[in-house]
């Protein structure tokens, strides 16, 4: 199986790119622009300072303009026709374009792990439609085929679904209190598997804000610790460090080899990679690898379990599960709405309100109390006069 081309849109190489667009020679001023590639990169800058959204938009433009390649096509080819037949190919790609998730440098990366779902066809379909305008009114291209296209919300999977039940919780907590410890490898992976686990449960963080912290953002303030997020948008937050996670902190710097606490200032990563030499550099784990190292937990927890439901559950699970997992288990616990949409970074607190099952439970028993027999009853003890 051949592999697939080097990135296409690995910043700063479209400044240096000579390939002419067949389609679009005459590019205007508005846009500097003498490729596909170049065009879409000059777009993605207008995303530079937002790391995930950037990421998210390489990926979609990456992959539309390998599909376009494949076929012979430019951006400014494309049609109506072309559009339909891209969602089609998304709903389900040929094997050649599938593999395991693996970093975009492996030599057996793939631009698709399988089928995407109708959410994620929708999400690509909106985010090209976005560079097609900007390409648009920049004079790069002469429409935008996406727009032509009926607007048709996808399903959406409701957010309680995607939590993880207290038994399947439980199943991931004995599976890293498992983890083999005999060399010193095997050691640092469990460490940081603690750490990931608990940082993650404990604040409700996403993996994109892990992946871009540093321990310094951990600070103390009149004896209580924090941890000043930047979240979507660039929005800096902050979230309360319990002493359970500031305890597993302390336990993973101390598995480093660094002090207990951190210090003000500090540019060690929040969550590192194991590095290939004792001695070797901290580099931080990128989204990437936090996606996968909690992936593989999920899969050894599923292996632990007799229950078809649980281990179907985990096998379906990803990192953002403990988001919301974290956020139905503290309000489980009696943490009041308002603090745990604060925690969150939700804008708005219907969306906290989401994770309130018990309310659910209790509007269910309570809709018990209406019953065909019950009214009957009612009508029976009814006399005549009354």
């Amino acid at each position: 199986m051949p592999p697939f081309p080097t990135p296409l849109l690995a910043p700063p190489a479209w400044a240096t790119a000579s390939v002419e667009s067949a389609s679009n020679a005459a590019a205007t001023p508005l846009l500097a622009a003498r490729s596909d590639e170049q065009a879409v990169a000059i777009w993605l800058a207008e995303y530079a300072d937002r790391p995930r959204t950037w990421a998210a938009y390489r990926k979609e433009a990456e992959r539309f303009l390998l599909w376009l390649r494949e076929l012979g096509l430019k951006l400014g080819t494309v049609k109506r026709e072309d559009v339909l037949a891209y969602r089609a190919f998304l709903a389900a790609p040929p094997a050649h374009w599938t593999g395991p998730s693996r970093p975009r440098i492996h030599p057996d990366w793939r631009p698709l792990t399988g089928p995407l779902s109708a959410a994620s066809q929708h999400q690509a379909q909106t985010i090209l439609a976005g560079l097609y305008s900007y390409l648009n009114h920049a004079g790069f291209v002469s429409g935008n085929p996406f727009r032509l296209l009926r607007q048709k919300a996808p399903p959406t999977q409701r957010t309680q679904e995607r939590f993880l039940s207290e038994t399947a919780w439980q199943a991931v907590l004995e599976c890293v209190a498992t983890l083999p410890r005999e060399t010193a490898r095997e050691q640092a992976h469990a460490e940081r598997a603690l750490w990931l686990i608990s940082l993650l449960y404990l604040t409700g963080a996403r993996r994109s804000e892990v992946a871009g912290a540093r321990m310094g953002d951990l600070f103390e303030r009149k004896g209580l610790w924090w941890w000043a997020v930047q979240g979507k948008g660039g929005k800096i937050a902050r979230i309360p460090c319990s002493e359970e996670l500031m305890a597993a902190c302390q336990r993973y710097r101390q598995s480093l080899g660094l002090p207990a606490q951190p210090a003000p200032g500090e540019d060690t990563p929040l969550l590192a990679q194991i590095p290939l030499r004792k001695a070797g550099p901290l580099l931080p784990l990128g989204d990437k690898g936090i996606y996968l190292v909690v992936r593989e937990l999920f899969r050894r927890a599923a292996q632990r379990t007799d229950d078809p439901g649980i281990c179907q559950q985990l096998k379906q699970a990803t990192t953002h599960w403990l988001r919301h997992t974290a956020a139905t288990h503290q309000l489980e616990a009696g943490v009041p709405l308002i603090v745990v949409s604060q925690n969150l970074r939700h804008s708005n607190l219907q969306t906290t309100r989401r994770y309130l099952h018990t309310e659910d439970e209790a509007r269910h028993a309570a809709s018990g109390v209406h019953s065909l027999r019950s009214r009957a009853s009612d009508t029976d003890k009814e006399k005549p006069g009354d």
